[in-house]
């Protein structure tokens, strides 16, 4: 057996670290075609991501009270935290709640949906996902409400229509294996629509998100990430950013909104938990390897920084190897 001490892959970006965590997983695939006037109510879903893909004409989203949107073909909409919308032919058209439509359920998780007054068409995939409520909170808690990426607004860059095409061939194809190929296109479109809008933040703008963005803070979160049971001190992380103890310490208090050795115990916690629930590992190896000198130390800092035991959550997966 080789080492054991990574729970991540190695990833080139603190990013792609952090979206890793999410550990998305499509719940429901619903190929949707649309002939107007149509309306759908989409509920509110705590804990999921929803997406819609617009394949063939346009249709209108409104979220709350807001002033609706014209979506245009070709573009994306994602709503990080699962908040209820009304998808609409045309402005003030009336809406019948999604899931009460009537389906033609292709599979356990792909369903079709065929409704409308018969007049102008429009294709759309719509897709609900889950992710990791733990892990992906600080994530999704500096996501917007909705993220809009039109691609004919993407210049030089044809990574949407291209994925757009492709998951939209599969969907109409019902080939073997498309299940799982929409199911990793889903995947890489959630990661690029944040990407896409990560891009997009101005330089001024602070948090976690920008944190990630910065080429010294960035470098520090990136070595977190990658290998969080090193001892590391302020002074080996100042380093990796290329600042002095100081510059680094305040500039990472600023960016990410908590001091480095906070953030670095919650982030160990959360490969900690990953691995409890993933590996037939026991408390003590684990408490080892994130660099802990006993388990019970390990185990105090778990529960001040999770609000659960470990021992609850190595139980809620079964007993771990004597």
């Amino acid at each position: 057996m080789g080492d054991n001490t990574r729970s991540f892959p190695e990833l080139a970006d603190p990013l792609g670290e952090a979206l890793y965590q999410l550990r998305l997983d499509g719940s429901l695939y619903a190929q949707s075609e649309l002939t107007a006037p149509w309306g759908m109510d989409m509920p509110v879903l705590p804990g999921k991501m929803m997406f819609h893909i617009l394949t063939h004409g346009e249709y209108w989203i409104q979220t709350g009270n807001e002033d609706p949107v014209l979506i245009r073909e070709g573009s994306l909409v994602l709503l990080p935290r699962g908040r209820g919308h009304r998808l609409m032919s045309e402005p003030g058209t009336p809406v019948r709640n999604f899931f009460d439509l009537p389906v033609q359920r292709l599979s356990e998780r792909y369903e079709k949906l065929a409704y409308g007054g018969g007049g102008p068409a429009t294709s759309l995939t719509c897709c609900v996902m889950s992710f990791d409520l733990v892990a992906g909170q600080q994530l999704v808690d500096q996501l917007p409400e909705l993220i809009h990426i039109d691609s004919w607004e993407c210049g030089a860059d044809k990574w949407l229509q291209h994925s757009l095409s492709l998951l939209a061939l599969e969907a109409r194809a019902h080939r073997p294996g498309g299940q799982t190929i929409m199911a990793n296109l889903a995947d890489i479109l959630v990661i690029q629509a944040i990407r896409a809008w990560l891009d997009r933040l101005p330089d001024t703008q602070t948090g976690w998100l920008a944190a990630l963005k910065d080429p010294f803070v960035g470098r520090s979160l990136s070595a977190i990430h990658q290998a969080p049971q090193k001892p590391w001190t302020v002074e080996s992380l100042a380093r990796e950013a290329g600042l002095s103890r100081a510059g680094f310490s305040a500039r990472f208090t600023e960016l990410v909104g908590e001091p480095v050795f906070r953030y670095l115990t919650r982030w160990r916690m959360l490969v900690a938990r990953n691995r409890l629930m993933q590996e037939r590992i026991s408390l003590g190896e684990l408490a080892e390897q994130l660099g802990y000198q006993s388990e019970a130390a390990f185990s105090r800092a778990f529960k001040r920084t999770l609000g659960v035991s470990p021992g609850a959550v190595r139980k809620s997966v079964g007993p771990a190897p004597a």
